[in-house]
Formats: structure tokens, sequence, C-alpha cells
């Protein structure tokens, strides 16, 4: 019923706009979750009474979670189908999230991180196969890009709520509290929202289901202006649809392209962000002063997402990819020299500007690289690689930070980019515009030259 061909021709419609929003407000929650500790971990020194060594699992918890998530949850997309597994991730999330709010010790509050964070770790993956399934090949990147501009409000969303909450009571709750209650409820919501969603007709297709993807096809064209062009012949698609396809040919080459990145990324994206409260103070702020520019340096998240935008599809996703990781680097090394408030903010915002135009590019790149019947597996199994090495990060980047200071250990980040931008350049192939029918098919050629 060329299932690929009528999804690629359509332009986008207000209901590809709709399920873009839908996704994106998810992601909202997500993002805002896995900052969350991060915000918070000062006010939990004093709360609990956590020790540095304790504060460490308190910021792995909920990634050790998202590993676990990552490759349990996102091959399930591939079995079950995205929507499924969309709605148990956010619910698990959403569950834990409140649970965590009522927390008696630090250890619960552990228990609770990392099982919200198994659905935590799933939703991102499921999002980028979902979105690359459903979105037409020429508007994919800048569409994706709008859904995580949405999500990275996210972020400072946390930071600001952590400034405001943070030593007060409101009713008589303990503010860090509140934060847990406003993103388990927020989620909630979304997760009702997830039921208007469709199932991603070429997950339909490929599993046999060809009247149901032409029924959601058909409704997606009708709120299309008319007449539309005639639909190409759709490509074959490839055969494989176990995990061990990924490490034979013609998949290999790119699996371990993905794994690297997702492993280095973790130093340069999220080492940051979780770290940043923490090397604040280890720079001599104050608590409030600390909460103050870890929020001022997050609102980099969502402008540099929406900078991505105009650019994500005139510029060859690797190469958007290497340029944003580069300056990663260079923001890097400068927040890690500044000792000036004006400096610290400016050299931090400017970094997650950066990283999160590195940050849409790699998320719609993941979901670009495989076909259809890998594609949730894939990139659930790649990202919980990065989950795994970010919740190692307290055990590597702190305990640089605390014997030689924030300079070197931005340095250590800095250097994990180099590699990850040599990764890339390397061994990721070209996406930009093509149909994700015509990215599998040229790799199975390439592979047999």
């Amino acid at each position: 019923m060329q299932i690929a061909s009528r999804l690629d021709r359509l332009p986008v419609t207000r209901r590809h706009r709709y399920f873009v929003a839908v996704v994106g407000v998810a992601t909202f929650f997500d993002l805002y979750d896995l900052f969350l500790a991060s915000t918070i971990s000062t006010v939990l020194t004093h709360e609990f009474g956590v020790t540095a060594d304790a504060l460490k699992y308190v910021l792995a918890s909920a990634f050790v979670g998202a590993f676990v998530g990552a490759v349990c949850l996102g091959k399930l997309a591939d079995q079950l189908g995205r929507r499924r597994a969309f709605l148990l991730t956010l619910g698990l999330y959403s569950v834990f999230t409140l649970l965590g709010a009522f927390s008696t010790d630090v250890w619960m509050l552990v228990v609770c991180r990392f099982v919200a964070g198994i659905g935590i770790g799933a939703e991102l993956p499921v999002a980028d196969a979902y979105l690359a399934d459903l979105l037409p090949a020429r508007a994919r990147g800048r569409a994706t890009a709008w859904a995580y501009t949405l999500g990275f409000c996210g972020v400072p969303a946390a930071g600001f709520l952590a400034r405001a909450l943070a030593g007060h009571s409101p009713l008589g709750v303990d503010g860090w509290r509140w934060l847990f209650v406003i993103g388990a409820l927020g989620a909630a919501v979304v997760w009702g929202l997830r039921f208007t969603l469709p199932e991603s007709p070429r997950w339909l297709a490929a599993r046999g289901r060809e009247a149901e993807a032409d029924e959601i096809v058909r409704k997606l064209e009708a709120s299309a202006p008319q007449p539309l062009p005639e639909p190409a012949p759709d490509l074959p698609a490839p055969e494989p649809v176990r995990f061990s396809a990924l490490l034979r040919k013609p998949w290999a080459r790119r699996t371990s392209m993905l794994y690297i990145f997702q492993l280095l990324q973790a130093f340069g994206y999220y080492g940051f962000g979780s770290l940043v409260p923490i090397v604040l103070a280890a720079k001599g702020f104050s608590l409030v002063n600390s909460l103050t520019f870890s929020a001022i340096t997050f609102l980099g998240y969502p402008i540099g997402s929406a900078l991505s935008i105009p650019v994500i599809e005139r510029i060859e996703r690797k190469w958007l990819i290497v340029a944003s990781a580069a300056a990663m680097a260079v923001f890097g090394l400068a927040f890690g020299y500044s000792t000036a408030g004006v400096a610290i903010a400016v050299f931090g915002f400017c970094y997650t500007a950066a990283s999160n135009v590195f940050s849409n590019a790699f998320h719609t790149y993941q979901g670009e690289l495989f076909p259809t019947s890998l594609r949730g597996t894939a990139a659930g199994s790649a990202y919980a690689l990065s989950r795994l090495a970010t919740a190692a990060m307290p055990f590597i980047l702190l305990p640089v930070l605390q014997a030689q200071g924030a300079t070197r250990m931005f340095a250590v980040v800095a250097a994990a980019m180099v590699v990850l931008i040599v990764d890339v350049a390397v061994l990721g192939p070209r996406t930009t515009g093509d149909s994700l029918e015509e990215i599998a098919a040229r790799t199975v050629r390439t592979s047999r030259v």
C-alpha cells in the first residue's frame, strides 16, 4: 500500500503538529525529572544530611533505572508497538515520581528514582523512533527539533522551581517534595493525552497490519491540502528483526558508531547538566546563588533547541553534531576556568545552547540510522549505554572535581567530545532529507560492494 512513500509525500499537517506537541510535552516532564536531582542535590544534603558518597547514589539512581528501561522497553517498542511503549514508560515515571515525593529517607528516594528512571530511560528513544516513523523525510529534523524545544523547557522549569521552592514549605510540605509532585501530576495528564496518538503506520506495515496502517495514513492525507503528488513505489524493507542483527553486516559499523557516540555524549551533555550546581558550590557560591546560576544556565536548553530549528534541515546531520560538539568542548573549558559570576552565567548559557543544537541533531539522527524492524531496539540499546555512562558520571567526574578542580574536570569532558567528533566524522553516514527506506537500502547496497 506504499505506506512509507505516502507518509513521505505529505506536507506537515495539523495532525502532525498535534502529534509533535504531545510528544514534546511528554519529553518536557522526562527532561524536567532528569535534571531535578542535580538542581536539588545541595538541598538534599541539608534535608537528609546526605554525605558526598550517598549523593552519588541519588544522582546515579535515575540513570541506572534509565539504563534498564532503555534496554528493555526500547525493545518492546519494536515488538509491541511505539504507542504501547509510550504509555508504559510514562505510567512508570508518573507513579514512582509521586512516591518519591513522600520519601522518608535518602534510600527510599534512591529506590523511587531508580524505578521512575526505568520509565524515563525508554521515553526519549521511543519518541525518536516514533517521530522518525511518522514524519515526512524533508521535515523530519525540523519537526523533531520542535518537539524537543517544547521538551527542553522542562530543564529551566526544574531550575527555577527549585530556586523558588528550595528552603520553603508551601502548605507545610517541603519545597523539594513539591518538585516531585509537580512532575508526577503533569506526566499523568500527558499519559491521558497519549491515548490520542495513533500507532506508527510504518511499524504496523512492517508487522503485516497493512489495513490499520492504511487507515492512519488516510486520516493524515485527509488533513493535507489536495491534490497530493503520486507516491513513489516503496523500496523493499530489510528483513532483520532480532537484536543480533545490529552486530552483523550491514548494521555492525553503524551500531559501533552509535554505541561509542552514546557512551561519550554522556560526558558532555549530562555530565555538565547533572553537576553544574555542585561545580558552582565547589567554586564557593552559596546554595541560593548556585541555584540561581544553574537556572540561568538551564535557559540555554530550550533556546539552543530553538536555534537548531532553522539549520537542522540545511546542514548535514553528522556535521551539525560535529560542529556543536566542538562548541561544547570550547565553552565547557571556558566555564571551568571562569570565577566571576557574569562569565559563569555567559559560558554556562552558551554551553547549554550548543549542547541542545547537538541534542536535537543526534536525537533525529539516531532515529534515522536503522530500518523500522530495528529502530526502537537500536535507539533504546544505544541510549541505554548513555544512561549507564551518565550514572557513572558522579563516580568519574566528582572525584576529579574534588581532587583537581573544575578546570581539570572540564578537560576530561572536552577530551571525550574530541573522541566523539572523530567517531561521528569517520563512521557516521549522511541522512538529511532522505527517506528512512532509502537510508536503509543505501546501507545494504554499500555493504555488498
